[in-house]
């Protein structure tokens, strides 16, 4: 390990990192109304004190029709001194600090979003469910400018990074797949047209993160994990035109949540626990979930380091950095990814685990492991509750601790 990178700096657009690991941005679940709340930022703080070089708010919102949760972040003018209080003390920690922005776009409801929910394709969305109505060419412009506002507020917030969401079935994703994309104009069709969107919302927030020296990431669908979705030829398509678009780098991931959502995750979820959590509003799903869940949801055996053979192929055709997310839990298997030339790793499970897992990765030796043991109770629950690790809830009911036994 004497000639390892991990704890070397790397600058990352114009935003220095004390090391190469970062928090990545794994929905928390421990906003409220929309807004931050003291539990976001101890944990995001409590990262920071643990040793990584930047870590990343999950999923804020764009606008108040970009919401999926209640607990999610709508970026607004009226919660910047919020932000600016977690951006402050993570700074005060050394770290760097990102916030991901996107749009849902028909995963959620109406009773959520504040309006019909939209997506690239009028249609039914079965995972909410919900019926979704098509953009209208002339929103969508518009749509894309909300890209680069959000951009604005979270500067004035004092976030050093931007990762825009561009994958796992969310707004630009469901323009970029075949899957959900089924128009007939310019926005659909050919991959040059369903990369409109997306390079549309790029632009605008390059605008914006060049004008303030703001990194600007970009998280893209290496597949979408299933036939009819992206695959990888396309998809290395798409990552050359967001590589041509000057961001400063590419997260690399999988999966589609409504349709494959273990593609992200992998591991075998647990799905008794994803039905407690579920609130009694959501009955129809709790029950489905409930008597079926483990039938109905694709299971994915996890391997450490499941996303890399893949990644493998990116990094080939790309010259920008490239970050690795997936599966990372030892100091064998990040050492294995800097290998391959991938400048960038983030973790979360590792992290919500153990906050203090990259100190531990410092002090200890090849031999170092997260205690995490995948399965993904902290995944079950993060849409209906806090994120947190089953080896640090105390109040989980016996009859969920016999399915997460089973599961290990």
């Amino acid at each position: 390990m004497a000639d390892s990178v991990l704890f070397t700096p790397f600058r990352l657009g114009p935003v220095n990192l004390r090391n190469r690991i970062i928090r990545s941005a794994a929905f928390e679940s421990m906003g409220k109304d929309f807004s931050p709340t003291q539990a976001l930022k101890d944990y995001h703080v409590s990262v920071a004190k643990g040793g990584v070089a930047m870590t990343t708010l999950a999923y804020a919102a764009v606008n108040r029709g970009a919401i999926s949760f209640n607990s999610q972040l709508w970026l607004r003018d009226e919660i910047i001194p919020q932000l600016r209080d977690i951006t402050d003390a993570v700074h005060a920690e050394g770290a760097a600090v990102g916030i991901q922005i996107g749009h849902c776009g028909n995963m959620t409801h109406w009773f959520t979003a504040g309006c019909f929910p939209v997506g690239a394709s009028t249609g039914f969305n079965l995972y909410s469910p919900t019926f979704v109505r098509g953009l209208r060419c002339s929103e969508l412009p518009l749509l894309a400018k909300d890209f680069g506002k959000a951009v604005e507020i979270a500067h004035r917030a004092g976030f050093d990074s931007i990762e825009l969401h561009a994958g796992h079935g969310y707004l630009i994703s469901q323009f970029l797949s075949p899957y959900t994309n089924h128009r007939h104009d310019e926005y659909g069709g050919s991959l040059e047209n369903r990369m409109r969107f997306m390079n549309m919302c790029i632009d605008e927030c390059r605008e914006v993160t060049a004008k303030h020296n703001m990194a600007l990431v970009v998280k893209h669908n290496m597949e979408d994990g299933f036939k009819s979705g992206i695959q990888i030829p396309e998809s290395i398509e798409i990552a050359r035109e967001i590589e041509r678009r000057g961001v400063d780098a590419i997260v690399l991931t999988s999966g589609f949540v409504s349709k494959a959502p273990m593609a992200v995750m992998r591991g075998r979820i647990p799905t008794k626990s994803m039905a407690y959590y579920m609130p009694w509003k959501s009955w129809p799903q709790k029950l489905v979930i409930e008597l079926f869940g483990k039938w109905m949801i694709r299971q994915y055996d996890f391997k450490e380091c499941y996303f890399l053979d893949n990644a493998k192929l990116f990094r080939k055709e790309l010259r920008l950095p490239l970050i690795y997310v997936g599966g990372l839990v030892s100091r064998q298997g990040i050492e294995r990814v800097l290998g391959e030339g991938f400048e960038l790793l983030q973790m979360a499970r590792a992290l919500v685990n153990d906050p203090d897992f990259v100190n531990k990765l410092r002090a200890g030796d090849i031999s170092t492991r997260s205690g995490c043991d995948h399965r993904d109770y902290c995944m079950a629950r993060m849409y209906s509750d806090r994120m947190v690790c089953c080896h640090n809830c105390n109040d989980i009911p016996e009859k969920l601790w016999k399915e997460l036994r089973e599961i290990k």
